[in-house]
């Protein structure tokens, strides 16, 4: 009876809280961000033991094993750093000094930010042309996209160097030459999925358009442009994150003095890791926060031009 009376209680009162949890998104990405900060955690205590342990045996100091722990997960250049280092890093380099210092990290990420958005700007622009003329003048597919699609196999870290130097002997210096690498990364997504969605149509949408005597220019702003736009942002979250990965890469060479490549370069010169992982992990929510505005930007446009995201 009592076996009897809990069951049926636990059935009227619903799937228990872990089962509704694990049930949405929040649950499952809880549990993994979790195993990874345990995993993290277990990680910077066996890479910085060998060190501690030295400096242990130098000192002649004897030690315990939470005090090994503890002192790991505090030393001041350490080969992998704590979660919590970091953390404190990036409250201290975003929070605790004015922006416009060049110890700030809201300075270096509004540096890289610029060339980002330029960059990325003039890519998306370049692939949509691209993948227009393609779509309609066969002999650009035949002769352009090759070279399109080849364009991606040079690595970006032998193209960097290059597109600074050539376009620092001219004089142009500054945000400009990391806005080209940036739109060399990006412009390659933007153009394979616009032709992709501006070829989606079906052959008997273009029949009616035709049967109504529809211009090109009617034909594309009316049926393969709205057909286009899921393909467009979905190239478009993928060009914002590679535009910020090509403007970093483009500080790389230049020594330059400000942008989070710069805070990356500092960072290995000086041997501060927390630096160097404060800087990527502040690409990473920058990266993560533009795609969330393309995304936002994605749902607007869509239900203006009634089409289902």
């Amino acid at each position: 009876m009592t076996s009897n009376t809990a069951t049926l209680s636990g059935s009227v009162g619903g799937p228990s809280l872990w089962t509704r949890m694990m049930s949405g998104h929040s649950g499952p990405v809880c549990v993994v961000l979790l195993a990874l900060l345990v995993l993290w955690y277990v990680g910077a205590v066996f890479m910085n033991a060998p060190t501690q342990i030295d400096r242990y045996d130098r000192a002649d100091q004897t030690w315990t094993t939470s005090q090994l722990i503890e002192d790991t997960l505090a030393q001041e250049r350490p080969i992998l750093p704590a979660p919590h280092q970091v953390v404190e890093e990036m409250y201290k380099s975003i929070f605790a000094i004015k922006i416009t210092s060049k110890r700030s990290l809201v300075y270096h990420s509004w540096v890289t930010l610029s060339s980002t958005l330029l960059g990325f700007s003039i890519g998306t622009l370049l692939g949509i042309v691209l993948a227009v003329g393609i779509v309609h003048v066969m002999t650009l597919e035949k002769s352009l996209m090759p070279w399109v699609i080849s364009s991606q196999t040079i690595p970006i870290l032998a193209i960097a160097p290059m597109v600074i130097v050539v376009l620092g002997a001219i004089g142009i210096k500054g945000l400009v030459p990391k806005a080209i690498i940036s739109t060399y990364l990006c412009f390659f997504p933007v153009t394979i999925s616009m032709v992709k969605g501006l070829r989606s149509p079906q052959v008997i949408q273009l029949d009616l358009m035709r049967t109504y005597n529809a211009s090109k220019w009617q034909t594309f702003w009316q049926l393969r442009l709205p057909s286009a736009m899921p393909y467009l942002f979905a190239s478009l979250k993928v060009a914002i994150a590679i535009s910020l990965v090509g403007a970093i890469i483009g500080e790389l060479p230049t020594g330059a003095q400000a942008g989070l490549g710069a805070r990356l370069l500092a960072g290995s010169y000086y041997g501060q890791t927390i630096q160097i992982w404060s800087a990527l992990f502040t690409a990473a929510f920058l990266a993560a926060m533009m795609v969330v505005i393309v995304g936002w930007c994605e749902r607007r446009v869509l239900v203006r031009m009634g089409v289902s995201a």
